[in-house]
């Protein structure tokens, strides 16, 4: 494909996405990275949220939550905890977990530890961005 990159999405687990992109964008730390074919050799972190990237002139998205990314070689490779297609993630058990969340940042703070606060913030983020992704999809979709 001309003017387009590879894009690998790599976790722990598996090679969740190897394709040829021609546009990419991703969740910085920071906020949103555009990465384009050719574009500079770059390391940067990741945070949870959607990923989208163009492939046949198409604008898809995943889920990817914490890790890093590399340019290279015209190459971008995405190096996170978890990484999720639409089709892998379970609306079901995102809505549970969002609740969940939600719960426990309601609760009575006396004798909840920080960590327990800083975990339950993180739970909520990654369940409404995968959330966020399954409507994006959705509306992906629609426009096919």
């Amino acid at each position: 494909m001309a003017g387009a990159l590879t894009l690998r999405v790599i976790t722990p687990d598996s090679i969740v996405l190897d394709i040829q992109a021609s546009a990419v964008r991703i969740p910085g730390v920071d906020g949103q990275i555009g990465i384009l074919p050719r574009h500079a050799h770059m390391v940067a972190a990741v945070d949870v949220g959607p990923l989208a990237y163009t492939e046949g002139g198409v604008e898809k998205t995943l889920f990817v939550s914490e890790g890093f990314a590399e340019v290279k070689d015209n190459t971008l490779r995405v190096v996170c905890e978890a990484g999720e297609l639409p089709a892998d993630i379970d609306e079901k058990r995102a809505k549970e977990a969002e609740a969940r969340a939600r719960a426990r940042l309601k609760a009575p703070k006396g004798g909840q530890e920080a960590v327990d606060v800083l975990r339950a913030e993180a739970a909520l983020r990654r369940a409404v961005a995968r959330l966020r992704v399954l409507g994006l999809y959705a509306r992906e979709r629609v426009r096919s």
